[in-house]
Order: structure tokens, then sequence, then C-alpha cells
């Protein structure tokens, strides 16, 4: 039996196409200038996020490593001698899960971010509800330290609001978009920066 799900297909992309038009593109500006500071001054950009979400701030991770210096052919790197420095507190399953036993998991990222984050540095948060206790605790650390705070968020703001510098709203509360739209604005971001980077540095 063959199920037509091309209705259905079409639908789910003409959503993510129409949400992703609405996108704060003045946010989206801010956050690629914070992110090309940081490679300019030598500061570390930090990612984190919870399930999903986690999966992201990793990938994210490796095009802010990587895609920043290297063109399309994949052995080539066309810039030498600068590189941002570039951390996900999602990678480490050991230190993840050793902070989350002995201190709880709402200090599962701040305690990470303890040992690393210094003044200047960004830390990206990626949260669908803006409430995950993880990440507001781990907002609070940068904004003692005096790191910037991204978050990309979903529909709403949350509790991490006032803990948030630049806030990327992804204005749909189907968390399936939110999800496919935080990958497109990471890849966005990588994306722009790069080019600035080896229009300078190449």
């Amino acid at each position: 039996m063959n199920t037509d799900f091309k209705q259905s297909i079409t639908t789910y992309l003409g959503g993510v196409q129409e949400v992703f038009s609405r996108l704060p593109v003045e946010q989206l500006d801010k956050a690629a200038n914070e992110i090309f500071r940081a490679f300019e001054e030598g500061k570390t950009v930090f990612t984190m996020g919870n399930g999903g979400h986690g999966s992201t701030a990793a990938h994210n991770v490796n095009d802010l490593q990587k895609h920043l210096v290297s063109s399309d052919a994949r052995d080539q790197i066309v810039v030498q001698g600068k590189r941002l420095k570039a951390m996900c507190m999602c990678d480490s399953v050991s230190a993840l899960t050793a902070w989350a036993n002995d201190a709880g998991f709402e200090n599962a990222f701040s305690e990470q971010l303890r040992n690393w984050i210094q003044p200047g540095d960004v830390v990206i948060g990626i949260t669908g509800s803006g409430n995950s206790a993880n990440i507001i605790n781990a907002y609070k650390l940068a904004k003692e330290v005096g790191a910037t705070t991204i978050t990309f968020g979903g529909a709403k703001k949350g509790k991490d609001e006032p803990f948030t510098d630049i806030y990327i709203n992804v204005p749909t509360p189907n968390i399936l978009w939110v999800e496919d739209i935080h990958m497109a604005v990471a890849h966005l971001l990588a994306s722009v920066v790069r080019d600035k980077v080896q229009e300078k540095y190449r």
C-alpha cells in the first residue's frame, strides 16, 4: 500500500519557509557581530542545549571551528594562523553527567563553564521554552563574568530573557519547526561570519 504524503510534506515545508521569513534580522545581525568580535579578539564561543537542541549546539561548534577557515573544497584551509575557539557544553558526557549527578542538572552547564569562561566570551543557549534552569544558570554566570549571552529561542521569550543580551526568537509554537530553524540560524551565522573572516584574513 502506498500512502500519499505529498500534501503533508508541502504543508510542512511551507510552514517552515513562512516562519523563516519572519526571523528578527536585527538580532541575527547583532549575533553575527558578537561571534565575529570573539574571533577577532581571541575569545571563546560556548554553546549548550537540552535534547535535540544539544545536538544543534554541538553541530554549531563544528561549523564555528572549521567552516570559518575552510573552503567548500574539504581539504583546503584558506585562513591560516587564526581560529575561533568554540566549545559545546553537551559534548563531554562524562563531565555533563558528573556535574548533573553531584551538583544537580540545573548546574550541569554553569559548573563546566566556570573552568573556562572569561570576560568577552560568548555563550549561546539553544532552547524552545527559554525556561531551562541549566541554561539560565549558565547565563547568570556569564553575566557575572562579563560575557555576552545569545539565545536561539522559541515562540515566546522565557525566564531566560533578563539574562540574555541577544534574543533570536523563532515565531512558531511548532517545536519541530523551531528546531529546524535553530539549525538554519546556526548555519546562517557561521556562513555570514565566515564570509567576513575570509574577506579579511584570506
